[in-house]
């Protein structure tokens, strides 16, 4: 039957529309569905936009820095923290756009006013804010931008060196557009990670000498100018009073210190000390026996200092020993399980923590994306199929589970596994060692960054001693730490792995394949797996929410299955304390609390 021409006529109408609506400008996007906040919204739910303004804070941090450019390799670890900082805020320079933390990604105009992208995320394009600019006075431009990615393309630091590679083209469109058209090899995520990514002033950088450290200060476009700089001690940050965004909902409740500064310390008890005498304000706490014993000082007791517990939705991590896989003595999975047997966790929690702590399992423990007790899915066996060794029977199952010993720090049974395991693996016993087939022992060492790593590896060490491996312990000074995971030079470091509920592109850098020899990079374990590649590619190429957490959990259970690090623990609790006068918003985010919409009580508006 044929349509009358009217309807025909509506159908064609209605699909254009569709189209329209799918490129039209909006102020928000986000990874799957639509962003939580109306286009009208008027600030982020865990922001208060009548907090006072004015007065500072001081920050405390471990180590030292020598440089003033975080994005380049030479200054990946030493550059002062605030310039460009995921915990004090990005104060000097910003992003196209700005995600919120109470939703698991999504992203809210800031340099841009807009964007547009086409269902299929084949493109995305910026529209700047006429009213941005430069801490200098200059506009914001669209040559800005496209500056800023070829230049961090050719002479940036990993991630920003790599955001070019899934972009088959830069266009710039009059004077404050810049359209991106994407490579068909580019996953969903990429136009949200180029909304993520830093933005630099053309006309103020050299682009011959950017890849050098330097303490020259910076020009950007952030609430924040670079003031007092005492190298490797101390930098100030002074709040800019013509800064373009104040009055952005997705800034308003931010940035309301006067002043921010960050000290340096040579030590965390060096610092914590510093932060008993108020030298500096606020101290986050991830040891729950320090917690607990440590925090009972004068100031507590009377109430000058207030200690806050908040509760993140968000999954656990995972934190352990990272067995680097670059070494030979790694490369075979069964000594990598013997290794995560081996680790008697009931002895260091109750002996070291007094039972604080929970056993860490996968790497998305207590969130929906986590595989932990849970069968995989059809869409997952049908992802690992074509790598039927990737994953171990149990974890496919969900019913694996790390042993739970005795707590004497030798239980019999466990390290009975353990060996079967290493013997499997062609060790065996000779004088007390375990050696393999041609006499070479078992041994390695643990690089620790402090006390606390070092007195964990130390009972660690007892316990593989008893299956006559031989681990020694050294702790290093941050320089020399920083050098040397730079380069991958070590056996085994222990390290944390933050989770997201939505987790992207950063997996890439820490365990996929193209990863694993860039120095610089995340992939600290030096992993090379087609199935982790596999599962991180469906990941981000994910179109529904459905498929997306089967990828993840599918990538969780290859890791598990991979023993590429030995799980320590988590707690689900975030702790900090902080002198008085540092306020804080009622509301907490889904990614717990930001220090950037906390304020100083003295302060007036």
């Amino acid at each position: 039957m044929r349509l009358p021409r009217a309807v025909l006529a509506a159908v064609l109408l209605a699909s254009l529309a569709g189209v329209a609506r799918a490129d039209e400008p909006v102020n928000a996007i986000a990874m799957h569905g639509k962003p939580a906040l109306p286009a009208d919204y008027r600030h982020l739910p865990y922001a208060n936009p009548d907090a006072p303004e004015g007065g500072s804070i001081t920050y405390g941090v471990v180590g030292s820095f020598d440089s003033l450019n975080p994005f380049i390799l030479k200054s990946m670890r030493t550059t002062a923290r605030g310039i460009w900082d995921p915990e004090f805020g990005n104060l000097v320079y910003e992003s196209l756009m700005q995600r919120s933390m109470d939703e698991p990604f999504s992203l809210y105009g800031l340099l841009a006013e807009t964007v547009q992208m086409d269902d299929a995320r084949t493109y995305i394009r910026f529209n700047l804010n006429p009213k941005a600019h430069w801490s200098d006075g200059k506009p914001v431009t669209a040559d800005d931008v496209v500056f800023s990615f070829r230049l961090l393309a050719k002479k940036g630091r990993p991630p920003y060196s790599n955001r070019l590679n899934d972009v088959a083209k830069i266009t710039k469109v009059g004077a404050r557009s810049v359209r991106f058209d994407l490579k068909k090899s580019a996953g969903r995520e990429l136009p949200l990670i180029l909304a993520m990514s830093p933005i630099l002033p053309k006309h103020a950088i050299d682009p011959g000498t950017f890849g050098r450290t330097t303490l020259e200060k910076p020009v950007g476009s952030g609430p924040y100018k670079v003031g007092d700089v005492e190298p490797g001690r101390s930098i100030v940050y002074k709040r800019d009073p013509n800064y373009w965004g104040k009055d952005l909902p997705v800034k308003r409740g931010f940035d309301n210190f006067g002043t921010v500064t960050v000290d340096y310390f040579l030590s965390q008890n060096a610092s914590f000390e510093a932060f008993k005498k108020g030298i500096f304000d606020v101290f986050p706490e991830s040891d729950p026996i320090r917690w607990r014993r440590s925090f009972n000082f004068p100031a507590v007791r009377d109430g000058r200092v207030v200690k806050d517990a908040f509760r993140a939705e968000t999954p656990s991590g995972m934190y352990g020993f990272v067995l680097n896989t670059r070494r030979p003595v790694f490369k075979d999975r069964r000594v990598r399980h013997a290794l995560a047997l081996a680790l008697d966790f009931q002895w260091i929690n109750r002996n070291l923590f007094g039972d604080a702590y929970a056993r860490t399992q996968d790497y998305w423990q207590g969130s929906s994306l986590s595989c932990f007790g849970v069968p995989a899915s059809a869409y997952e066996k049908k992802l690992l199929a074509p790598f039927p060794d990737a994953v171990t029977k149990p974890v496919m199952e969900g019913t694996y589970k790390l042993p739970v010993t005795d707590g004497s720090g030798r239980d019999r049974t466990v390290l009975r596994e353990a060996y079967d395991l290493l013997t499997a693996a062609g060790y065996h016993i000779d004088d007390g060692r375990m050696v393999d087939r041609n006499g070479r022992p078992l041994a390695f060492e643990v690089m620790t960054q402090n006390a606390g790593q070092e007195k964990i590896a130390l009972a660690y060490q007892r316990t593989l001693a008893s299956l006559g491996i031989a681990m020694s312990v050294r702790t290093v000074d941050d320089t020399q730490y920083q050098q040397r995971t730079l380069t991958f030079d070590y056996d085994v470091i222990v390290k944390n792995y933050p989770s997201s509920l939505s987790p992207g592109s950063e997996q890439i850098g820490r365990w996929a394949s193209s990863s694993a020899n860039v120095e610089g990079s995340f992939n600290y374990a030096g992993t090379k797996s087609p199935a982790i590649d596999a599962t991180i590619e469906a990941m981000l190429d994910a179109r529904s929410q459905h498929d997306f957490r089967d990828a993840v959990r599918a990538l969780d259970r290859v890791l598990i299955s991979g023993y590429y690090v030995v799980p320590l623990y988590h707690v689900d609790q975030q702790w900090i304390a902080r002198w008085g006068r540092i306020r804080h918003p009622d509301t907490t985010p889904l990614y717990g609390y930001q220090l950037e919409t906390w304020w100083d009580a003295r302060a007036r508006n």
